[in-house]
């Protein structure tokens, strides 16, 4: 799990070591994490807090490295940001666009190539991507937010693009829309908990199969036209 310290990523954490899952829970700065660190230590040993910033290739490899031998049943690439305050075609922070690409585009599959054969290595293989319906280019009527949405949009293409290379592999992708969530993202006025979003998300993870692969689904399931 990537992303882990807060809102979606910290919720999958909770829910899942509340069933007796074992989780390895990344985030950037462990030592800042006090809501990871504190479901770490009530875990009775179920979470293990790692150091990872998906957009540096370097800590990923560590990461993945620390975890050499260990089989992981699913990995959730969490971890986003919405990206710069500048983000419309006439005012945009290009700086701030690559980052966000760095983030929500290639930090994922640098993750996801990292950690294979840790996926492997387990029956289950899922790999699972938290992106966003504002990258979806067939629902149409969107504006601004560039940055964002075209890295969501990248993503979803990642996602389709593994699911059909690592297919043979036995691996299972998926892109899936959490719904509009109170996050620090989504803001206080969005309509879905984390809890109710981290729950039907599950259920649907829960539920996929490969004849799902590179799927584009929402939190009930519901399919997103690309």
């Amino acid at each position: 799990m990537t992303g882990a310290n807060r809102g979606l990523g910290l919720e999958f954490v909770r829910q899942y070591a509340a069933e007796g899952v074992h989780v390895h829970a990344a985030c950037r700065n462990p030592d800042k994490a006090d809501a990871l660190n504190a479901l770490a230590a009530s875990s009775k040993g179920l979470v293990k807090v790692h150091a990872m910033n998906v957009a540096d290739a370097a800590s990923v490899t560590a990461c993945a490295k620390a975890l050499e031998g260990t089989a992981l049943d699913i990995i959730i690439n969490n971890a986003g940001i919405y990206g710069p305050k500048q983000q419309s075609a006439g005012d945009m922070d290009y700086a701030g666009w690559a980052e966000t690409h760095a983030v929500n585009t290639m930090g994922p599959l640098r993750v996801a190539v990292a950690f294979k054969e840790h996926l492997k290595r387990s029956s289950t293989r899922k790999m699972v991507a938290i992106t966003s319906q504002m990258g979806s280019i067939a629902q149409g009527g969107g504006r601004g937010f560039y940055a964002y949405r075209s890295s969501k949009t990248a993503l979803n293409m990642v996602i389709n693009l593994l699911a059909n290379d690592w297919r043979d592999e036995g691996i299972t992708t998926l892109a899936m829309h959490p719904g509009w969530v109170r996050t620090d993202m989504g803001g206080p006025q969005a309509p879905l908990s984390p809890e109710e979003s981290v729950s039907g998300m599950r259920k649907v993870i829960a539920a996929l199969t490969p004849a799902g692969s590179g799927t584009y689904l929402d939190y009930a399931g519901k399919p997103i036209a690309w």
